[in-house]
């Protein structure tokens, strides 16, 4: 029940971020956009038979630098790269939970699909990064190997914590695709709606994975 009232009110501080972006309110996205990955860490940590601590460790040390990452991308001051650099951090957490209990091998065809991802964004992307084109280049790389070791994690294991890992990291990857192109693309109306609305799911559901049955 304790978990099932955390993620109720994650979901309604994750509306009052939306509302607070699109209304120009910086008051609101500045306290609820913190406050909702507060509730999700407070999942993590509160998780019913966590299945591993060892697990349970690494998500939330990657939710703990994923916050240190909002806080860089909501700051007046264009602090891209330190936020991309706080949700890499994060991303190597999650990579090292996602092998904690699988072989961490994946066969090489596993990992196509992200290649033929991250090549089409980089494609989209690359005459419009300039001076970033590295640190993004790395970020995606890190990123889409995250995507890429909870998607053989539940392939070895069919467990239900593995496969909300899984789709987790398929959101979070949406999200910063998103969220890539709004940066160095331009702006369109309904960007921050979808960076928002997948973002948060995405760690909600990671976090949720610690006790794999938790809510569900």
């Amino acid at each position: 029940m304790l978990i099932v009232i955390l993620s109720i009110l994650a979901a309604l501080s994750a509306v009052l971020t939306i509302v607070g972006k699109y209304r120009g309110s910086k008051r609101l996205e500045y306290i609820f956009k913190p406050l909702t990955m507060v509730w999700i860490i407070l999942i993590a940590i509160l998780a019913d038979d966590p299945i591993s601590t060892r697990y349970q460790v690494l998500i939330l040390l990657g939710l703990l630098a994923s916050i240190v990452g909002d806080v860089f991308l909501m700051l007046p001051d264009d602090r891209l790269l330190q936020g991309l650099v706080s949700f890499l951090i994060a991303h190597v957490f999650y990579i090292v939970a996602f092998t904690v209990e699988s072989s961490g091998r994946a066969p090489i065809w596993y990992i196509i699909p992200f290649v033929l991802l991250g090549l089409f964004m980089l494609w989209l992307l690359w005459p419009y990064l300039e001076r970033m084109r590295i640190p993004v280049v790395i970020y995606m790389s890190v990123i889409l190997i995250m995507a890429w070791q909870a998607a053989n994690r539940w392939i070895e294991l069919r467990a239900t914590d593995t496969l909300l890992a899984m789709i987790g990291a398929y959101l979070f990857v949406a999200s910063d695709s998103v969220l890539a192109v709004q940066r160095f693309r331009g702006r369109f109306r309904s960007a921050d709606f979808w960076v928002l609305a997948l973002y948060f799911p995405a760690q909600w559901l990671i976090a949720l994975s610690i006790g794999g049955q938790s809510i569900f």
